[in-house]
């Protein structure tokens, strides 16, 4: 049997000797009553850009689902295994979360292959390559945009992926009748890991914007 990984052990042993010392009454009524968070998160799986600590939140306080370039696919019914959907579906309607945040952040992988598509792929195996698929259109017209650099590509991508995952939130029926009834708010946001920057898009321009602190 393999062994576990020491740093993830020695990582534990200060959680429960740190936090969950210090917040143990806390867990122990989160397992008893179950989550509520108000907001859901849909964010890459990059280990550099976790909401959690981005947010400084607490357990209970985020319902938050990653995936490779933190996409939301569009609404189909289809039968297959769509574990984003599966996600989205429990947050809104058992959960019944009131704000959905897509979350992209700088230097992405997955949007980074999803402009060079004659690269060396993320992964030799079967699914990357279709899911990334879901940004074919709009990678395609920001390749055509030849006065741009290598840099402001990825970038420009990495925000309109972010603008295209909520038009695709809004057709799922769920989502859409809540938003329409005033009862959900959906959110963009773009995390510079470099920076620590964080950019929140405007709802009617689609312009991302520093927040003052």
């Amino acid at each position: 049997m393999a062994q576990f990984p020491d740093e993830l052990l020695n990582g534990y042993r200060n959680f429960m000797s740190g936090r969950y010392a210090d917040e143990s009454e806390r867990y122990q009524r989160l397992a008893k009553e179950g989550q509520k968070p108000k907001a859901m998160i849909v964010a890459c799986c990059d280990s550099r850009s976790a909401p959690e600590t981005i947010f400084d939140c607490g357990p209970g306080e985020l319902f938050v689902v990653r995936n490779v370039a933190n996409l939301v696919p569009p609404y189909e019914p289809d039968g297959n295994y769509h574990s984003t959907s599966a996600a989205l579906e429990f947050a809104v309607q058992s959960l019944k979360v009131r704000d959905i945040i897509v979350m992209g952040h700088g230097r992405c992988g997955g949007i980074g292959a999803a402009l060079s598509p004659s690269a060396e792929p993320l992964s030799p195996g079967d699914f990357i390559g279709k899911w990334m698929g879901l940004l074919d259109g709009p990678a395609e017209q920001i390749r055509k945009a030849g006065i741009l650099t290598a840099a402001e590509r990825q970038r420009a991508l990495e925000r309109v992926s972010i603008r295209n995952s909520l038009q695709n939130l809004r057709s799922f029926p769920c989502v859409k009748i809540l938003e329409d009834a005033g009862k959900m708010r959906l959110h963009g946001a773009w995390f510079d890991i470099s920076t620590g920057e964080l950019w929140i898009m405007d709802p009617v321009s689609g312009d991302f914007v520093r927040p003052e602190l």
